[in-house]
């Protein structure tokens, strides 16, 4: 049996109202996503009492994960749709590009941080986070677009809002967790 192939959006050939159909329930699930962060967040308010400058890092660790979880995605999903199926190829080279990058910009972040606060602890937070966060972006990045297109559906348009939302609770809690332990 062939495998099926799933739907590819064409914005140039559909109606509207079919591409908001497609879209609004991605959208959605990533609306539900942003207000479970911020439930998360405020599970945290004590430890944000406590040390405020722990808030001025968290949209650089979120946006940096998800600007590397995009990349890869991105080129993921555009060699999916040439029908190449590179799970495997592409896991252990991403896997190393996110501990790369994750490891440079921790250590930049770390030093930014520690020149701006002079706190050792928040710079170690701000760093390793910065460096988890980013390591695991591309995984999420690849494991999403995989599913879903397995599901016959079409990964350009389900992977993004959600992989974001999985990639910034994972942020947060990552962000959260590394403080907790080192600050409190």
């Amino acid at each position: 049996m062939a495998e099926q192939t799933p739907f590819i959006e064409d914005d140039a050939k559909e109606k509207a109202s079919m591409l908001i159909e497609h879209r609004l329930p991605w959208l959605i699930v990533g609306l539900v996503g942003g207000i479970l962060a911020t439930v998360v967040s405020a599970q945290f308010e004590d430890l944000l009492a406590k040390n405020i400058q722990l808030a001025f890092f968290i949209p650089v660790i979120v946006y940096m994960a998800d600007a590397v979880g995009t990349q890869t995605q991105t080129v993921y999903i555009r060699n999916l749709g040439k029908h190449r199926e590179l799970f495997h190829k592409y896991i252990f080279k991403e896997m190393l590009l996110g501990i790369v990058i994750g490891s440079l910009f921790g250590c930049i972040m770390a030093l930014v941080s520690y020149i701006w606060f002079g706190s050792l602890e928040s710079s170690m937070t701000v760093g390793l986070s910065m460096l988890i966060t980013i390591a695991t972006a591309p995984i999420i990045a690849l494991i999403v677009p995989t599913i879903i297109r397995r599901e016959h559906k079409d990964p350009a348009v389900g992977s993004g809002p959600f992989t974001t939302v999985i990639q910034d609770l994972i942020s947060l809690l990552v962000y959260f967790s590394i403080a907790s332990v080192i600050i409190l």
